[in-house]
């Protein structure tokens, strides 16, 4: 997989919507346009089809391809990029009909997902939804493979690889997946031993572009990419969060969602994503400026609901609040923030603080040198922040376990 080349000169797109009623076409368009702006696209023409369904030979129709056709000659543009999935047949035949390249809305997604993925992990779920998206498609597409040539949507398998060697293909899902199958049994071994260890865990999730790593990189000082793109990180990221009451949990943040993200790219993803499962507590970062933030949490929620997430507790935290002009009332399950200026941070911290179960608290107690064993066990599995030799006994500030704080009540100091 390679990275876009910043040094070529970007593909001259048209979008091509079909609008067929089953959604808002023109609001999925906006969020095509800003997909193809992550890949690297200059969109020079947008163009919405009405039809009731899509014609089976083009999607579009013969006549609208033909003034598809004159445009991309008259505006030198040479990518057309459909907000919809096409068939293996219809992109055989589009690209014939406007001798342009050719792209659906899934493969733009894939593209940007292989320039996206750091980990070994997110890489091999990234190849192997491409080999089986493209495989289902290679029947009909004919000359329309070797039409792509390199650029936006061929970043991943090679095309003529994928023309001529099916079993080549098969064999290398096979690889993949057991690939992925042996890094899925890894993390969750990780997984139940951070249980078994007692590691508290929260899950940063939501829309894409709603500014889950900017507030993840303010909390951590982790240095995650943040970028105005989407999908602009891809891979799981943890880093330890320390919280105001002395304890620290394992903070993660994951990619990030769209409208009609296609089922098969969900499940492509679901290992990753299901670590939000195991998460204790999560956060659902929302673009408090958007007008459609409502849409986009039911999205969201609608995706942690199919992941088993219903019954973990959720703070929604509406990011972006210094660009709305709307009552702001902070909350034990909302709060509004800026990320980026830092503005709300302490109160999400504090909600962090008492929506997590009790897991340590923190004391001050005075242990006598006689129960020496008991302070080293306490050292052991909590967290020291201060520790004095006086005549009564150690005076010592720190975290205490759960299980150890009715024992330790009779040492709290003065």
């Amino acid at each position: 997989m390679h990275e876009i080349r910043q040094n070529e000169a970007p593909a001259r797109a048209i979008l091509v919507g079909l609008d067929t009623g089953d959604y808002d076409a023109a609001v999925s368009m906006d969020e095509l346009r800003a997909l193809a702006d992550t890949a690297g696209c200059e969109v020079v023409l947008t163009v919405i089809q009405n039809r009731p369904a899509p014609e089976a030979a083009t999607c579009i129709g013969a006549g609208k391809l033909t003034e598809i056709r004159e445009q991309a000659a008259l505006l030198e543009a040479d990518l057309l990029i459909f907000d919809t999935e096409l068939t293996g047949m219809q992109m055989r035949n589009i690209s014939d009909a406007t001798d342009c390249k050719v792209i659906d809305r899934t493969m733009l997604i894939l593209d940007i997902f292989a320039g996206r993925a750091r980990t070994a992990e997110g890489k091999v779920q990234v190849e192997l939804a491409q080999y089986k998206y493209r495989l289902t498609r290679l029947t009909g597409m004919g000359t329309a493979l070797s039409r792509l040539g390199g650029g936006i949507g061929t970043r991943g398998p090679g095309e003529t690889k994928l023309e001529t060697d099916r079993r080549h293909i098969r064999s290398r899902i096979t690889s993949l997946e057991h690939a992925l199958r042996e890094m899925e049994r890894h993390r969750k071994f990780i997984g139940s031993r951070r249980k078994k260890d007692g590691i508290l865990t929260v899950a940063i999730v939501g829309y894409t572009n709603a500014g889950k790593s900017t507030l993840f990189n303010m909390l951590t000082d982790a240095g995650v990419l943040a970028e105005n793109k989407l999908f602009a990180t891809l891979d799981v990221t943890a880093r330890a969060l320390e919280l105001p009451d002395g304890r620290t949990v394992l903070l993660s943040d994951t990619v990030g969602l769209i409208r009609r993200l296609p089922h098969h790219l969900v499940e492509a993803f679901r290992s990753t994503l299901e670590e939000t499962a195991q998460a204790d507590l999560i956060l659902h970062v929302l673009d408090a400026s958007e007008a459609d933030v409502q849409e986009r949490m039911q999205i969201t929620q609608e995706l942690l609901n199919d992941l088993g997430c219903a019954e973990i507790p959720q703070i929604h935290v509406f990011n972006k609040a210094d660009l709305v002009d709307i009552p702001q009332h902070s909350d034990l399950e909302n709060v509004w923030i800026s990320a980026r200026h830092g503005n709300g941070l302490e109160a999400l911290l504090q909600a962090i603080v008492r929506s997590l179960p009790e897991t340590a608290r923190r004391m001050r107690l005075c242990i006598p040198y006689s129960e020496g064993s008991f302070l080293q066990r306490l050292r052991e599995e909590g967290k020291v922040f201060s520790e004095e030799f006086t005549p009564e006994g150690t005076l010592v500030d720190l975290m205490v376990d759960v299980r150890y704080q009715k024992q330790a009540a009779a040492f709290i100091a003065g």
